[in-house]
């Protein structure tokens, strides 16, 4: 397969923080999960979270998307601290696009109508909405199947489905969480590219990718965090993390 990724932000560049998190810590029931953590999210950018699993992945997506609150620390979002903004209103205020592991989407209802089920809430304007809809289930070559119900879809369409939904916001953030779980070689490919062209039709906004699938992710991040006992370990560039000794003994391994 070609490469992918045939660019990456470089660090000489000047960066434009979209969110920053700032001392974050969180505990659940004694057991601490997040530890004083601190990372900025830079607006054009793709940044890919790993770690092992319960490392704090997808919590910190909670957290940013506001459905939890941390013990300490703060989110700010565009120069505003929205550390006790509800999620509603980040969503609609910031602009922060979600993407889940799993669902996302209306089983019962086909991909046509799930897009317009999410777009009548986003967009009050008829000829936007229809127009945007159009725009995106051609740009994602969905034309065949938009009258499929979202329960008899591949797996791979349901992703491009539910990135969809996201897109219909024009989010600034863009939060992938576990995007090639249990996807095939093909289909991960195709993802792959989707979320690179939309770095490159969509510079201002920002791709956060959880991931366990390290190769696949650091093919098309330009930075990345690895998550490991309630801290970020080690941070950089993907040719810097795999060279990081902390990276390779507390997540990569000798083989990696």
């Amino acid at each position: 397969m070609a490469l992918i990724k045939k660019f990456r932000i470089k660090e000489f560049k000047i960066k434009k923080p979209v969110a920053q998190v700032q001392k974050i810590s969180l505990s659940f029931a004694k057991r601490q999960i997040l530890d004083n953590i601190s990372f900025n999210l830079n607006s054009g950018e793709i940044v890919g979270l790993l770690g092992p699993n319960g490392a704090g992945k997808s919590t910190i997506f909670n957290i940013l998307m506001g459905l939890i609150k941390p013990d300490f620390g703060k989110v700010i979002i565009e120069n505003t601290d929205a550390t006790n903004y509800p999620i509603y209103l980040r969503a609609r205020k910031f602009k922060i696009g979600y993407v889940p592991q799993y669902g996302g989407f209306f089983n019962d209802l086909s991909l046509l109508e799930n897009l317009k089920a999410i777009g009548e809430i986003i967009l009050k304007d008829d000829r936007e909405r229809i127009s945007k809809i159009n725009d995106l289930i051609s740009k994602f070559a969905l034309d065949n199947v938009q009258e499929v119900k979202a329960k008899h879809l591949s797996g791979g369409q349901r992703r491009k489905l539910v990135i969809c939904m996201a897109l219909l916001g024009d989010p600034k953030i863009l939060l992938c969480d576990e995007i090639f779980a249990a996807l095939d070689v093909l289909t991960i490919h195709m993802l792959k590219e989707i979320l690179v062209n939309l770095q490159k039709e969509k510079p201002n906004m920002c791709i956060v990718i959880t991931e366990h699938q390290a190769r696949e992710l650091l093919s098309i991040v330009d930075r990345a965090m690895i998550l490991s006992n309630c801290k970020i370990i080690a941070e950089g560039s993907p040719n810097k993390l795999i060279k990081d000794e902390k990276a390779k003994t507390q997540y990569f391994g000798d083989f990696f």
